[in-house]
């Protein structure tokens, strides 16, 4: 019995020798930040929408069936390139009978021709009156006019001839066609266009900006002395890249529209890339106001909760203490903090760590710059 005594003691014995497990230090490592302090651009988004420079709706000026497609959709075409033919058999008859009554009254012009040349020299030697002569030169001049609207009609019927045959406006991309072969077409019907052709060269990217915003922009202005020729707009594209040529404002609506109290703006982009297309949303960005001297700080530094925005300070005992702030805008991934926090003061980036307020931690200096020019 003694001897399961000892051999049980001799675990309590190496446990004691060895001092027992180590103790783990359980302050956390916590990265910290000095806010910065810097002049920074505010910026004014919306949404707007691409138009081509110009958008043409291509429309039938004659009625018939449609007998040829002679473009790919979606491709580019040149201006004058065909694009559509139509059955043109009656337009054709137009031009053939047009073209008969032209004759016919040439023919009638030259017979009152030859007759007022028959009447001269005898009305000249007394063999005819003058009401005969009187007589021929009438009919010689509404012959002669005869033959000018005879022409006049035939003329129209081949311009008619040629509305069979539709071609480009435009240069630019030519969209989904709405008829194919066999269609039938109409000028009379209410919507009768059948394709659009649109100039890309040059983009207009229309956007709608509120009654406030116009007022606070026309104050702006007058204080600045700034025009709308001098206002370079971004373009955000879908996915969050920036479109690299900046635009100009082209022209403000003349009115605001009272059923969305919002005043319409166009501003006009290069688009040698080809990347916009008419239709398609981007987000409009431009400079708006600039806040000289804000508080920014990184944006993973300020936790929000509703409408409540906080922060972690760092205290000369390495304690983070939470305090409540005012944010302003945001400018790319930081954030100008207008009331609560001083220039340089070390905020903390929790990101994953689990810390509770007043805690003591362990900072772990991040770097982190403010980039001016960056507009994302």
């Amino acid at each position: 019995m003694k001897q399961y005594s000892a051999l049980l003691l001799i675990p309590s014995m190496l446990l004691c020798a060895c001092g027992g497990p180590p103790k783990r230090d359980m302050t956390p490592e916590v990265n910290i930040v000095a806010a910065g302090q810097y002049d920074i651009p505010v910026y004014s988004e919306y949404v707007g929408q691409v138009f081509g420079q110009s958008d043409i709706a291509i429309r039938p000026r004659v009625e018939g069936w449609i007998t040829g497609i002679h473009f790919k959709e979606g491709d580019e075409v040149k201006q004058g390139q065909l694009l559509y033919t139509i059955e043109d058999i009656q337009l054709q008859n137009k031009v053939a009978s047009a073209q008969a009554k032209l004759t016919e009254a040439e023919v009638m012009f030259q017979k009152a021709k030859a007759d007022l040349d028959r009447v001269e020299p005898l009305v000249a030697a007394n063999a005819l009156s003058q009401r005969d002569l009187d007589q021929a030169r009438a009919s010689y001049q509404a012959q002669k006019e005869n033959v000018n609207s005879a022409r006049a009609m035939k003329s129209n019927a081949e311009v008619e001839q040629g509305y069979a045959r539709i071609s480009s406006p435009i240069s630019g991309f030519i969209g989904i066609s709405k008829v194919q072969v066999g269609d039938y077409v109409s000028r009379s019907l209410a919507d009768n266009s059948i394709n659009t052709v649109s100039a890309t060269a040059v983009v207009r990217v229309r956007f709608s900006i509120t009654e406030n915003d116009y007022l606070e922009f026309m104050r702006k202005r007058e204080a600045t002395g700034s025009t709308k020729d001098s206002i370079d707009v971004n373009l955000l594209l879908s996915d969050g890249t920036i479109y690299p040529e900046t635009g100009k404002v082209d022209f403000a609506d003349r009115s605001i529209d009272p059923s969305t109290g919002t005043m319409m703006i166009q501003a006009l982009f290069k688009n040698s890339s080809k990347v916009l297309r008419p239709g398609q949303y981007v987000k409009v960005r431009f400079k708006s106001d600039m806040m000289k001297q804000a508080v920014v700080v990184p944006q993973q530094a300020v936790n929000q909760l509703q409408s409540t925005y906080r922060v972690f300070v760092l205290n000369d005992s390495n304690q983070i203490i939470p305090r409540t702030v005012k944010v302003g805008p945001r400018n790319g991934s930081n954030w100008v903090i207008t009331e609560g926090i001083k220039p340089s003061e070390k905020i903390a980036i929790l990101g994953n760590a689990i810390v509770k307020p007043n805690m003591v931690i362990i900072p772990v200096t991040m770097k982190w710059s403010y980039d001016s020019t960056l507009v994302k």
